[in-house]
């Protein structure tokens, strides 16, 4: 099983360069079309999607390896982190998106790399599954003594078995969701390990015009120094 795996990490990295040059090649169109605009915007979103997925595919691979550490993160930054690098793939579709924090504990007991993955791979449905005419949010609060991050989205419903899974909290293996063309069942997978691997749980609300997928992060003691 590992060198299956370990050959799929192998295929997966001969597509980064492919898919880098494709991005950079996007992004150095000049003047355009109103729907060409928006062609462009979704190559450089499809590129960036599958490159940050290849990178996390490789990190899952390392999650035993002892090379994440765990240690009080301050979830606001992170989630500042994502936003500010998803920011023009919002406004390049004249999406909006709304950040709101309530949460009083600033710090959870995390690993910084691996929850903005877990952030980006929940933005990146939103980014997706919002238009015009819709607001995605991310927040941040506090829930049962937990930190919780939360983006809605605006997609279709998301299928009872994907909810099931999210509901134990371990997606168990990477799954197309036909309701949902385009988005990532291999990005909810590898959120779901690298939450588990930090203690963390992710799950799902369902709304009638939508989802909002949330990780809720185990509080830290240690005071901040802020």
């Amino acid at each position: 099983m590992e060198s299956e795996v370990d050959g799929i990490l192998v295929a997966a990295h001969e597509l980064k360069a492919p898919l880098a040059v494709l991005r950079q090649l996007a992004l150095a169109l000049g003047e355009i079309s109103v729907d060409d605009e928006e062609i462009r915007t979704e190559m450089i979103k499809v590129s960036e999607r599958a490159m940050r997925q290849v990178n996390d595919l490789a990190k899952m691979r390392r999650l035993e390896e002892g090379m994440f550490k765990m240690e009080p993160v301050a979830v606001r930054e992170v989630c500042d982190a994502v936003t500010s690098e998803l920011k023009y793939l919002f406004e390049a579709g004249e999406r909006e998106l709304l950040v709101k924090y309530t949460n009083r504990s600033r710090l959870a007991m995390a690993n910084r790399e691996l929850l903005q993955s877990v952030i980006y791979n929940f933005l990146i449905n939103a980014v997706h599954y919002s238009n015009k005419n819709t607001r995605s949010q991310l927040s941040v609060f506090e829930t049962k003594g937990k930190l919780r991050v939360a983006v809605r989205d605006f997609g279709p419903t998301l299928p009872t078995d994907i909810f099931k899974e999210l509901k134990t909290g371990q997606i168990l293996k990477p799954t197309s969701i036909a309701m949902r063309p385009g988005s990532s069942g291999l990005g909810l997978y590898i959120a779901s390990k690298f939450a588990q691997f930090m203690n963390a749980e992710i799950g799902a609300v369902r709304h009638q015009d939508g989802t909002s997928f949330y990780v809720n992060l185990p509080v830290s003691r240690q005071m901040s120094l802020f």
